[in-house]
């Protein structure tokens, strides 16, 4: 059996977009550690997508994933009930991730993905780490800096 259309749009509408509570526990972590960023920025070139943490001056994107919509490796499930639509709309949100990791990365960016099992302190500290490395880069020879 299908859901109607109606029946779909108003599962998906009531399904958080932003400030989940994996990405709100991160943020915190983050913040605690004195780390200042951006929410929701759009920076992936060439779309309207949002990038969840972005730390921009050092063009660090973070990405807080939810395992059921973006088929974790450890903890993904598929729907019994209307199977080939869940199979269709996960593909495409796992395809949409593999696209915007892309760009990113073609644009320069750093980009981390963290799973909402992910323990919070590691991921935070992860995210510390990155930051530094990409802060003590020799800005001379970085392919982005301005001649």
């Amino acid at each position: 059996m299908t859901l109607p259309s109606a029946a779909k749009s108003r599962a998906m509408k009531s399904q958080r977009e932003f400030d989940t509570k994996p990405e709100m526990d991160l943020r915190k972590q983050i913040h605690a550690l004195g780390l200042r960023y951006r929410l929701h920025q759009r920076i992936v070139p060439g779309t309207t997508r949002r990038v969840d943490i972005v730390f921009r001056s050092l063009r660090l994107a973070v990405d807080v994933r939810g395992c059921f919509w973006h088929q974790c490796p450890l903890h993904a499930t598929r729907p019994k009930a209307n199977a080939d639509w869940w199979r269709e709309k996960v593909a495409s949100n796992v395809r949409r991730d593999l696209d915007t990791e892309r760009r990113l990365a073609d644009a320069g960016w750093t980009v981390l993905v963290f799973w909402e099992h992910d323990d919070v302190q590691a991921a935070a500290l992860t995210i510390q780490h990155k930051l530094n490395e990409l802060s003590s880069t020799d800005r001379s020879t970085h392919p982005l800096a301005p001649n």
